[in-house]
């Protein structure tokens, strides 16, 4: 038999969690953004297809953890808590490929290389599955 007043209570949780998650995801893309040495906005307008394939790979690699951090966390304090840490980790990364290991990568972006756009989507998604596999402790 449906539970009206049950459904309301998870509903309500999920309403919360999922409007937080899409805001932490927001604070993230825009971060992520102003941390990049590149106008993503600019180039995906301009039809730059490696500025959206990089990304979207860091968008996925965020979302990742989000996702995981969701089905452990039991507070709203906690699951900001996650947020923050694996979007730090995700814009770190990002910064030390893009000046240790790829040192033109900002150049190579912004001359539309999809291979180099496909090198930094992939890492970034593969560091986001490690962190989401890593919450759960």
């Amino acid at each position: 038999m449906f539970d009206v007043a049950y459904f309301l209570d998870g509903a309500l949780h999920f309403v919360i969690a999922f409007g937080l998650a899409c805001l932490f995801l927001t604070v993230f893309k825009w971060l992520y953004q102003i941390s990049t040495p590149y106008d993503e906005r600019a180039l995906i307008a301009a039809n730059n297809p490696a500025a959206g394939i990089a990304l979207g790979g860091a968008i996925i690699g965020f979302a990742l953890p989000l996702a995981s951090a969701l089905s452990v966390t039991v507070s709203v304090i906690e699951f900001t808590a996650w947020a923050l840490l694996a979007g730090v980790i995700q814009i770190v990364a990002a910064f030390i490929v893009r000046r240790l290991i790829v040192r033109d990568m900002a150049v190579r972006i912004e001359e539309g290389n999809i291979a180099s756009a496909i090198y930094s989507a992939a890492t970034s998604i593969g560091l986001g599955l490690l962190n989401a596999a890593s919450m759960t402790y």
